[in-house]
């Protein structure tokens, strides 16, 4: 799976349109409070637009329904299942992401085979509950120097104006909720961040 540019987060149908259709690169499925049921129904329905996009679908933490719908990729976070059972589970059939949150974890899971990283929160962010501590750009480059050739995938806290500055640290991707999700127009914000690779 190649993981490159704007990675767009979603929990629901109607907003993920609009980031596909502004140039999300990879498109991940959260939905926190969903159950089960709701999580594969959608799950189908986001695997469809992303196969008809022809970009990467990723489900958050849930290895399960990631199997069921045919996803490329899950993510899981640090209180999820460890690396190695997941990987056992998945059997080749999926791809496996990791949350990160200090350059010292990047590495760790880097050489223990994750496909990719997320890193962060490079910023002060609000659309996580209980966010770990922000680590800033300086500790986004150096978490990127040390995971190579793993990519890393900078989420927390950015905005449009702050793309430039993720691009230079090196990060492979970018994952911009908040300032694209909630933005007055969604489909314009997700262009400017997908631009910020070009």
């Amino acid at each position: 799976m190649q993981v490159r540019g704007y990675y767009a987060v979603c929990e629901e149908l109607s907003i993920a349109e609009k980031l596909v259709r502004g140039g999300a690169a990879i498109l991940q499925m959260r939905a926190k409070r969903a159950s089960s049921r709701e999580l594969v129904a959608l799950g189908h329905e986001l695997r469809a637009l992303t196969r008809e996009a022809g970009i990467p679908f990723v489900v958050n933490d849930r290895l399960d329904v990631a199997l069921i719908v045919e996803a490329d990729a899950v993510h899981l976070g640090q209180d999820d299942l460890p690396l190695a059972a997941a990987r056992r589970v998945a059997g080749g059939r999926l791809a496996i992401g990791i949350s990160t949150h200090t350059p010292a974890q990047a590495e760790e899971f880097a050489r223990a085979g994750a496909d990719y990283l997320g890193f962060g929160p490079v910023y002060a962010t609000t659309t996580k509950e209980n966010p770990d501590p922000v680590q800033g750009v300086a500790a986004l480059a150096e978490a990127v120097r040390r995971a190579a050739p793993v990519p890393v995938v900078a989420i927390g806290g950015i905005t449009v104006e702050r793309a430039p500055e993720i691009v230079a640290a090196g990060a492979a991707a970018m994952c911009v909720i908040g300032a694209v999700n909630a933005a007055p127009d969604p489909v314009e914000a997700a262009r400017q961040i997908a631009a910020a690779f070009r």
